[in-house]
């Protein structure tokens, strides 16, 4: 992205970045995950279909529940991630996002549609990247047609382009058209900059009219797209009647799905997109509505549509009680990492407004400086409405004859209690904004837990179409913190965790509620085997009746981070199913992702094993220094491996071995490099205990206990990342006894 595009025009960009941007970074973001949730049930129905089903259509078609992971939101929210590569002074490449997308993007499963090459066009180009070819190459016309590259992909991933370019079209247009450009060409770029332009005009004001027009500059004229969009905008603005449906008949007739090749063209879909900005009057929830009641595919439309409105609009624009509750902030995603694959919307719209930021110049203003540098991963409630996913369970002392129930945000009531949590601005510690819990008629003995779920099995989840697996985001040996200020009955205040594998509570000190200071609580988890942290939060207990009053706290921050202590016991573990209604060869092991080849338990090992490679994760992208070790057993070929630091598919560090009587430390750079090796004469079948210690840009290797390798990393070293297992060349390995540790292994070092 050196040199201005052609068709691409140039802005001086006037709007000046405030508080306000990060609000509607935030709407723009919720507005993307609402409108994915709207669409996804009826994704690739006529309109016909959908008014025959639902008559008018101006809700949720479905409630989810716990919403899945879905293609139109892994795209944006893990390829903008290629911005945190782009060293200072350096612009974007369409090779960058290409090397995000192959470091997000497990092999032919989870994260988009992989329907074939030739077929899919994100399958076609990812498989082009993985074999060399380079982007924009990858996505191109001149690769793979016209008719493949012009698909709707273009668009649908390129949301957050625009909302990191708040009012600085130009820049939005640049980014978009380097993104898209890594899977499409032609229209299909030309849509995802269009896109991408009209998000970045929403965060000013504009008619939606001209903001169309406006974005029309950054198209070549003459493009299919660009004679598109002009054509609904003439017949808008002649229609007398107000009438979308008689819009959307014209549309059928000269934009229609029969009109183009490929299972899902860019320009019918872009033309009810522009139906609905033009007849949905200004307002969010109408404008996406009409959007999904047009049909085709409408989580594609509709997310693309919430994230223009959601800027547009704000957080204010956006009906709470309808639209904003039932997502409860929960982003499922389907990546390489596991940790990162639940995620919160509060998580992606800070990484986006950090960037945003850093790409202006400006700094971040007031508190949000520190939490988005320094507390990015808290939960910090100073979104309006902001909830982080945050659940509340009640158990009484005495169970009912249904059992405990569990509810999200706003939601729960039984005969003895009326629960609730929210985002207010009543009460806060460290910025404006706090989520306040507020539970009737609890009796004495009583407990309410409020917490995040850390980890979810395929149970959890209403549709699993998009494969996702998950590592759990907090681990024994970490830290769980949290500020918090209770009043309304006597009573006290804990911080847990609860292990999924055997249900054991693990919980800090009891603090009696103080009703007029906050309490800032710690708790370090200790150690534990074969563990699943699946909830972390806190613990309130009732010390006497309630009497009809209300409890209420308040809580400000709650993170949890540090290095583990903990190791694996994989009889605990088992595989699961994550794509039951669509094919059965989507199965993993709890707590890991696969990138590719197989994985499979028996008894205490876990088998790795692939037909040219193969690699499985677990842990948090967030560990930094730390030990990993595991017992290893050889069964097939001659490269064997532990990963650390591991940052995704083409990001991390192994070691093991690597080759016949040779043991290596090397780097996965978007492909291994050797960094040092030295003989080791190993046998198949037999058990080594191999330990990789990280500190810093320094690591060691060690075998049966004798550190063998040492070096030092100093072109670009990974200094965080998550832990796993990889062999290569059709090799094919057991594991046992995986285990990481942080402080106590820091501990020993120095001793």
């Amino acid at each position: 992205m050196g040199v201005p595009v052609k068709g691409l025009k140039k802005d001086e960009n006037k709007y000046q970045l405030n508080e306000n941007t990060l609000e509607r970074i935030y709407a723009g973001w919720l507005g993307k995950v609402i409108g994915i949730r709207m669409g996804a049930p009826v994704e690739g129905w006529s309109s016909e279909e959908i008014q025959k089903k639902y008559g008018e259509l101006w809700d949720y078609p479905v409630d989810y529940g716990n919403f899945a992971a879905d293609d139109d939101s892994n795209g944006p929210v893990f390829l903008v991630r290629a911005l945190e590569q782009v060293e200072p002074g350096r612009k974007l490449t369409a090779q960058d996002v290409a090397e995000a997308l192959l470091n997000y993007a497990p092999y032919e499963h989870g994260f988009f549609w992989w329907g074939g090459y030739g077929l899919s066009t994100e399958h076609t180009a990812y498989l082009n990247l993985r074999q060399g070819i380079p982007a924009p190459l990858s996505g191109s016309i001149q690769k793979n047609g016209k008719t493949m590259a012009e698909q709707i992909g273009g668009q649908i991933f390129i949301d957050p382009w625009g909302l990191v370019s708040p009012g600085n079209p130009g820049q939005a247009a640049e980014l978009a058209r380097e993104a898209a450009s890594v899977t499409h060409d032609g229209n299909g770029i030309w849509g995802g900059v269009f896109v991408a332009v009209c998000i970045s005009l929403a965060f000013e004001e504009w008619p939606m009219e001209e903001l169309i027009e406006k974005a029309l500059t950054y198209l070549p004229s003459d493009c299919a797209y660009a004679e598109m969009v002009r054509e609904v905008l003439k017949f808008w603005e002649k229609d007398k009647t107000g009438d979308w449906r008689v819009c959307l008949a014209f549309i059928q007739e000269h934009f229609g799905y029969d009109k183009y090749p490929g299972s899902c063209h860019i320009i019918p879909n872009a033309a009810v997109m522009i139906l609905a900005l033009l007849y949905g009057g200004d307002d969010f929830a109408r404008t996406l509505c009409i959007c999904n009641m047009c049909g085709w595919d409408t989580d594609c439309n509709v997310g693309n549509l919430g994230s223009i409105m959601g800027v547009r609009a704000g957080i204010s624009g956006i009906d709470y009680e309808k639209w904003q509750r039932a997502v409860n902030d929960l982003l499922i995603c389907s990546g390489t990492m596991g940790s990162l694959n639940i995620m919160d919307v509060p998580y992606g719209a800070s990484c986006m407004a950090r960037q945003a930021f850093a790409l202006a110049g400006v700094e971040l203003p007031g508190s949000w400086k520190e939490l988005l540098e320094n507390h990015l991963e808290s939960c910090h409630f100073e979104y309006p409405g902001s909830t982080h996913a945050m659940r509340v369970r009640l158990e009484q002392a005495e169970e009912d004859e249904n059992g405990d129930r569990e509810y999200t945000a706003g939601e729960g009531c039984r005969q003895e209690a009326l629960y609730r949590i929210y985002n207010t601005s009543e009460m806060s510690c460290t910025g404006r904004r706090s989520l306040k819990v507020e539970a009737e008629g609890m009796r004495a003995g009583a407990k309410l837990y409020v917490y995040q779920k850390t980890y979810y099995r395929a149970e959890d989840l209403y549709d699993n179409r998009y494969e996702p697996s998950f590592s759990p985001r907090i681990y024994p040996g970490q830290y769980l913190r949290a500020k918090v200020l209770a009043c309304g009955i006597q009573g006290y205040v804990q911080l847990y965790v609860r292990d999924l594998n055997d249900g054991e509570l693990l919980s800090g000190k009891k603090i009696p509620c103080q009703k007029e200071s906050w309490l800032d609580l710690e708790f370090v988890i200790p150690f534990k085997r074969g563990a699943c942290l699946g909830e972390a939060g806190l613990l309130f207990t009732a010390q006497e009746e309630g009497s009809g009053g209300v409890f209420t706290a308040y809580l400000d921050i709650l993170e949890y981070g540090g290095e583990p202590d903990y190791e694996m016991d994989f009889r605990q573990e088992r595989l699961e199913s994550w794509c039951e209604h669509w094919s059965s060869t989507q199965w993993e092991v709890t707590q890991f992702t696969r990138v590719k080849g197989s994985t499979w338990l028996e008894d205490e090992w876990l088998h790795v094993s692939g037909t040219d490679f193969a690699e499985t994760y677990t842990g948090s992208h967030t560990f930094g220094d730390y030990c990993l070790s595991a017992e290893l057993k050889p069964l097939c070929g001659e490269k064997h491996l532990l990963n650390v630091r591991v940052q995704g598919a083409v990001r991390s560090y192994a070691a093991g071995f690597y080759g016949e009587g040779k043991l290596g430390l090397l780097k996965n750079k978007n492909g291994y490099q050797i960094l040092a090796e030295t003989e080791f004469f190993w046998e198949t079948g037999k058990c080594y205990c191999i330990e990789v210690q990280c500190r810093g840009a320094v690591l060691w290797v060690l075998v049966d206990g004798k550190r063998l390798l040492e070096y030092e990393d100093c072109d670009g070293p990974y200094l965080q990342g998550a832990v796993g297992m990889s062999v290569f060349e059709g090799s094919h390995c057991a594991y046992r006894n995986l285990r990481a540790e942080g402080a106590h292994y820091q501990a020993r070092s120095e001793q």
